[in-house]
């Protein structure tokens, strides 16, 4: 430690990070590394992020646990930046740190797709405590890393006093906003994961040597110049990317893997049989003939005289070619990703070679509003509504849309979960909320519990006798025949689904999407793992940390909760409005960065005027904003159905000023609390980032796996808007003090 150091420590102030001159000369190279690291940061969680929903199958509540444990273990190293003001070679620490944020997205890549089946049992769905702990260990070395080196790169310019806060934590929005920016145009054109992180990898390995070298840490070139070049030998000599993908399927021949704006799409081949997966959820394998026929024939055997069927997704199953046995004129097949259609075309080509066939790149949802067609029967093909941008196919608006497009007693058909002769109380509720949503929108419904759990809909009857209307139509069936369907149909067994069945069960709405929460609920039942223990673990650990903080962090808890909830608000309304939002999430979360960096950028300039007061009327301003959110988006959804020129208002102006809008909020909050709330660049530095990851955290868990679903987007919003002015009201108490 320095003799200023110490001489700091006796004066009871914080000892300072540098001496003056070192300071100042290694300004503009901190600058560079803080700025290197959030483009780091964001390229990481981007990447993990899809990583790690690919190997947990993951939803919104794997989403909320992975993003809440980058948060929260990301806390854990601004916590821990407290000491940094001690630190006897703190300019070598921060090369360090920068060598350690360069290379570690690459392991944790590795470990993401190689872990997993070491130690859990091979093809196994992980539980939800499994996740959780998985994600926190995966993710702890390099978020406690970068958050510390967040606190680190406040001591280092420790010489500005409070300002040293607002300044890097703009310059750390700069590098966000470059690296969402990036990985929002590379995405579609890199072919895989390891190709975007190389690029963070070697601006941060050349801001490492950078600062080493202008600095005169010869000890630190030493170290950082082998780094870089023992990455260069990996990145040239391995092909991590093909290693690691065979090490995830073992026993499987990988044929394809690549990357789109809609998800990673691997096929792989196992003793003939082709099996796509995406994103880690299997789409199909073929072979698969109970599937094809039964998602076919008990809806096509209720008018089997269609003219024009539409099928939204699932044709490259064989289904639409199934669909065609029945004479049908056309089948339109929408599918949402082109990178599916090109693979099925390049495997399974027979599957969509028919020229009655028209294959449809786009969102399904958008194609029903839209069309001016008809047909006999609709088909949706989707996985279980594991996910909010699926669940989107289940409500009831999207049945009122899809009821304009059939013909006078066409038919829609839905599968739900799996019935093996025991309906469970999850299996019971989720089945319920898709009946009674179905039948707000229809006259008539009929449940099949075959393999799945098929739901028919319509204004005309329907009928059970499903293979009498076959043999009518003179179609050949492999598996679906009456040994199969007696067994499938029998009366006992449709009795027991039909009593279970709950006839005051809430509808699945846009706005409320219940049928979402109960797929959850009967996911997580089936995957077992004490999720209470686990929720009441996380909710005494989140209590312990509020008790502990004073006003202004509390302030900033709640900024950081705002900010994650409207993000997910934001995403979740531009996809119930426009469709798949998963090509413009990379331009939502860069939006929101600019406008923190923004807010920080005029908060800075004007921090010396500022005071507890301007924070209480932020904390006031994001309230209000919150509270206006839900009315924003009814506004977004009228005014895309009114007109073609209103649907492009609405996805380029509305929503863009909805990301962009509570990012400038609350950018100006975070400077200015630091102001507020100064007392010594360290630790005023460590609690603050520590609140606004914590807040965030405790967002990104709790509103897109819970409260959406259970409260609606209404009542999240004007509860976020509660929080945010009790916080308001608690700093305004203390204005004396």
């Amino acid at each position: 430690m320095t003799v200023r150091a110490h001489a700091d420590e006796a004066s009871g102030q914080e000892p300072e990070c540098e001496s003056e001159t070192q300071a100042a000369h290694g300004r503009p190279w901190i600058f560079l590394a803080v700025c290197a690291l959030g483009v780091s940061s964001i390229v990481t969680q981007l990447v993990l992020m899809r990583e790690l929903l690919c190997v947990f199958a993951g939803n919104e509540l794997v989403f909320g646990i992975v993003l809440g444990s980058w948060l929260l273990t990301t806390g854990l190293g601004t916590f821990l930046g407290r000491g940094a003001p001690r630190l006897t070679h703190p300019i070598s620490v921060l090369v360090a740190a920068q060598l350690l944020v360069a290379t570690l997205p690459l392991v944790d890549v590795v470990l993401v797709r190689v872990l997993p089946d070491v130690i859990f049992a091979p093809g196994a769905q992980v539980g939800v405590v499994g996740t959780a702990v998985s994600s926190v260990l995966l993710l702890l070395p390099y978020c406690v890393v970068a958050g510390y080196l967040l606190a680190l790169a406040c001591c280092a310019l420790a010489r500005a006093g409070a300002a040293s806060i607002g300044q890097v934590y703009f310059l750390d929005n700069l590098g966000d906003i470059a690296g969402g920016l990036f990985f929002t145009v590379a995405i579609v054109f890199v072919a895989n994961h390891f190709h975007l992180l190389y690029v963070p990898a070697a601006l941060n390995l050349a801001t490492a040597l950078l600062l080493a070298w202008k600095l005169r840490q010869r000890a630190a070139l030493l170290v950082a110049t082998a780094v870089t070049i023992a990455t260069i030998g990996v990145v040239v000599g391995v092909d991590l990317d093909a290693m690691s993908t065979a090490r995830q399927y073992p026993g499987q021949n990988v044929l394809l893997h690549t990357q789109s704006p809609f998800g990673n799409l691997v096929v792989t081949e196992s003793q003939g049989q082709l099996n796509f997966i995406e994103s880690g959820v299997p789409l199909f394998s073929t072979q698969e003939v109970e599937e094809v026929e039964e998602t076919v024939h008990y809806a096509m055997a209720q008018r089997p005289q269609a003219h024009r069927v539409l099928l939204i997704s699932g044709g490259l199953t064989g289904t639409a070619e199934e669909v065609l046995k029945y004479g049908v004129e056309a089948v339109d097949y929408v599918e949402l990703d082109p990178v599916i259609l090109r693979a099925a075309r390049r495997f399974v080509p027979e599957n969509l070679d028919d020229p009655r066939i028209e294959a449809v790149v786009g969102d399904g949802r958008r194609f029903v509003r839209s069309t001016d067609r008809r047909y006999g029967v609709v088909i949706v093909d989707l996985p279980d509504p594991s996910t909010a941008q699926i669940n989107r196919f289940y409500t009831v608006e999207f049945f009122h849309e899809v009821k304009r497009i059939l013909e006078p007693g066409g038919v829609v058909a839905i599968s739900l979960a799996h019935y093996e002769n025991v309906v469970s109380p999850e299996l019971a509720g989720l089945l319920s909320v898709g009946k009674q949503t179905l039948r707000s929108a229809f006259t008539n419904t009929l449940i099949i519990p075959g393999g799945s759990v098929y739901l028919l809909a319509s204004d005309g009857p329907l009928s059970r006798d499903v293979f009498a209307r076959i043999r009518a139509a003179r179609v050949q069936t492999e598996l679906v025949r009456p040994g199969y369907l007696s067994a499938v149909l029998a009366a006992d067994r449709v009795g027991e689904v039909e009593r279970a069945l709950s006839a005051d069960a809430p509808l699945n709405t846009d706005l409320r999407p219940v049928l979402y929460f109960r797929q959850m609920i009967y996911w997580t039942r089936q995957l077992g793992g004490n999720v209470g223990l686990l929720a009441l673990g996380v909710g005494v650990f989140m209590a312990a940390y509020l008790l502990r903080v004073g006003p202004v962090p509390m302030a900033l808890f709640t900024t950081g909760c705002a900010a994650s909830t409207l993000e997910v608000v934001v995403l979740f309304g531009l996809q119930m409005v426009h469709g798949f939002v998963y090509a413009r999430v990379g331009l939502v979360v860069t939006l929101s960065l600019v406008g923190l960096a923004i807010g920080s950028a005029l908060a800075n300039r004007v921090l010396a005027r500022l005071g507890r007061q301007h924070l209480v009327a932020l904390e006031i301003g994001i309230a209000v904003f919150a509270a206006l959110v839900p009315v924003a988006l009814i506004a977004a959804g009228a005014l895309a159905r009114g007109s073609e020129l209103g649907n492009t208002a609405s996805a380029d102006v509305v929503f863009p000023i909805l990301a962009f809008a509570p990012g400038v909020l609350v950018g100006l909050e975070f400077p200015l609390a630091a102001r507020v709330e100064f007392d010594g660049v360290g630790r005023t530095a460590s609690r603050l980032y520590t609140a606004d990851f914590m807040g965030a955290c405790l967002g990104a868990v709790v509103v897109g796996a819970v409260l959406i679903p259970v409260l609606g987007v209404v009542w999240v919003c004007v509860l976020t808007a509660a929080l945010n002015i009790a916080s308001g009201l608690w700093v305004w108490s203390t204005r004396q003090g």
